[in-house]
């Protein structure tokens, strides 16, 4: 399980005193724990790696507009430190599908749901998130899918 891998890292990282390392890896215990008191109420039990990897997402998708907005504001060494938090979080995340393979999956979802235009971008980007993704960035899927249903 990732968490079990996460928990693991945080150790070794403690053990090898790597601050920066070890801080990265509190802050994700600490957002998947966030996210595990938010789940109690579910009806339903939710896969544990399916929660992590969501979270894990959403901290790389926060970071990376972090990143984006201290280099904009000329503020390098918070955009280091948030690289350095990045490279972390996504050290613990699925391998990313390439360009070809994400290009090939939107192309065969298409195909598959018979969709002919930007208005049926919904129907493919719903099958395209149950199906990739943990190895898929639906940000860039959604250019992709826009593009494949545009083209």
């Amino acid at each position: 399980m990732i968490r079990d891998e996460i928990k693991a890292a945080q150790i070794s990282a403690m053990k090898a005193r790597e601050p920066e390392r070890t801080a990265a890896i509190r802050l994700i215990l600490a957002a998947i724990k966030n996210r595990d008191i938010e789940l109690r109420t579910a009806a339903a039990p939710v896969d544990d790696d399916a929660v992590v990897r969501e979270v894990l997402q959403k901290m790389a998708k926060q970071r990376r507009e972090s990143i984006e907005m201290f280099d904009a504001g000329g503020r390098k060494e918070l955009a280091d430190v948030e690289r350095h938090e990045l490279a972390v979080i996504d050290s613990f995340m699925p391998q990313q599908m390439d360009e070809e393979s994400a290009q090939a999956a939107i192309a065969a979802i298409v195909a598959e749901t018979g969709a002919s235009s930007v208005k049926d971008m919904g129907k493919v980007m719903a099958l395209v998130k149950a199906r990739h993704a943990a190895e898929m960035d639906m940000s860039r899927a959604s250019g992709l899918v826009k593009a494949a249903l545009a083209g």
